[in-house]
């Protein structure tokens, strides 16, 4: 299958400025990876997605300048967009993709997911079905849609997202055990990750 793999990177993380400092971009926070090297956020996310996913693309806002040196180097395609949310990016990333037998959705702040658990998510995606990991009975990212999702997908606006295609569809629940999943950094206090002790 030829699925594309479609990193949105377009938010503003308010939240994440409001207590680092307006100037410091969470995508470009150096955070060390689960390699034990440290990489800005955005690049550990890049450096996690499998071989096995050649389509990529990055959407990410203008004037991020080394988010898309970044990209680019680690073979994707960009899209800029100033985003009202999640919804919108989704849209305009899967209409500039093109045809696929399906879309993974990733974010661009969640750098500590393990490459095994998105092949796993990707593994036996059907045409009219959606995939998503469940770390400790929760839903996490990435999120895979099936190529019969396009114009859904395309139809999407604003901050709502692809969770909304949930309820009518059939989802397949990837049971994994990876705290990374469910780990984004919203928080400056989050770059580092300590995954919770499972005993």
């Amino acid at each position: 299958m030829t699925v594309t793999a479609l990193v949105l990177a377009a938010g503003q993380g308010r939240r994440f400025r409001a207590e680092a400092g307006d100037a410091q971009d969470k995508l470009l926070a150096a955070c060390m990876g689960l390699d034990g090297v440290m990489r800005p956020v955005i690049e550990q996310v890049l450096l996690n997605l499998p071989a096995s996913i050649v389509r990529r693309w990055v959407v990410t806002s203008s004037g991020r300048d080394e988010v898309v040196r970044l990209a680019r180097a680690y073979g994707c395609e960009v899209l800029l967009l100033e985003s009202a949310g999640m919804g919108d990016s989704l849209a305009a990333a899967v209409a500039a993709s093109g045809s696929a037998d399906g879309w993974l959705v990733v974010l661009g702040d969640m750098p500590f997911i393990q490459p095994a658990s998105i092949e796993r998510v990707v593994e036996g995606l059907e045409v009219d079905g959606i995939r998503v990991p469940v770390q400790s009975g929760r839903y996490g990212h990435p999120v895979a849609f099936g190529a019969a999702f396009g114009p859904q997908l395309m139809a999407l606006s604003g901050d709502r997202g692809g969770r909304a295609l949930f309820v009518s569809a059939s989802v397949q629940e990837v049971l994994v055990d990876d705290p990374g999943v469910l780990w984004d950094v919203d928080l400056p206090q989050l770059l580092s990750f300590t995954p919770p002790r499972s005993d």
